[in-house]
């Protein structure tokens, strides 16, 4: 019973559509309808309004945090990658959006700083340090993604390494036509028109 708990809690706190509610609230309009229809804080950006993108990605990230947190705090460790997964899942694939939510990224932050506040160190400094360096948001995301599960490694959170891996393949291959556009050398920048 407990693992359903803690798939369903990280599940229903990851798919809680942030991007989309904050938009609609902020008076941006559909967010389904602006850049590339994603409902991460990325494709809020595209909407002109920084301080709604900013949010989104707060929340996002907060999701990540609260379902692993909840899940240790309720449940207990044995249950934290499962809620982790679940929330990772949630976020990209919401029941209320027809199974069409964001790519991860920021959720997957908030998921490492709950495992480990370590690993989410090394994913913000990835993640932000190449975000800075190319302004490039999908290969930031990406490369942090795959720092994750090295650093719980290298780290010795050994015990985390598989939910990150998964987490990280699902990324990448999330990312799939952002990876095509990068060897094209058409991935547009943060800013970029």
């Amino acid at each position: 019973m407990d693992w359903i708990v803690a798939l369903a809690m990280g599940y229903l706190i990851g798919s809680i559509p942030f991007g989309l509610i904050l938009t609609r609230l902020g008076g941006a309009g559909n967010l389904r309808e602006i850049g590339s229809g994603n409902i991460g804080a990325t494709n809020v950006l595209r909407t002109g309004r920084k301080g709604l993108a900013a949010a989104t990605l707060l929340l996002d990230l907060a999701k990540g945090l609260v379902a692993v947190v909840a899940a240790r705090e309720l449940l207990g460790e044995h249950f934290v990658q499962a809620a982790a997964l679940a929330a990772f899942a949630g976020h990209c694939f919401p029941v209320w959006l027809m199974f069409r939510g964001g790519k991860g990224v920021a959720t997957t932050a908030g998921i490492c700083f709950g495992l480990a506040w370590p690993i989410g160190v090394v994913y913000a400094v990835v993640w932000l340090g190449l975000l800075a360096l190319t302004r490039i948001s999908s290969l930031a995301g990406m490369s942090a993604a795959i720092a994750a599960p090295i650093a719980a490694w290298a780290l010795g959170f050994v015990n985390y390494v598989p939910a990150l891996l998964g987490i990280a393949i699902a990324v990448l291959i999330l990312h799939r036509a952002n990876v095509s556009r990068l060897i094209a050398g058409t991935e547009p920048r943060i800013g970029q028109k």
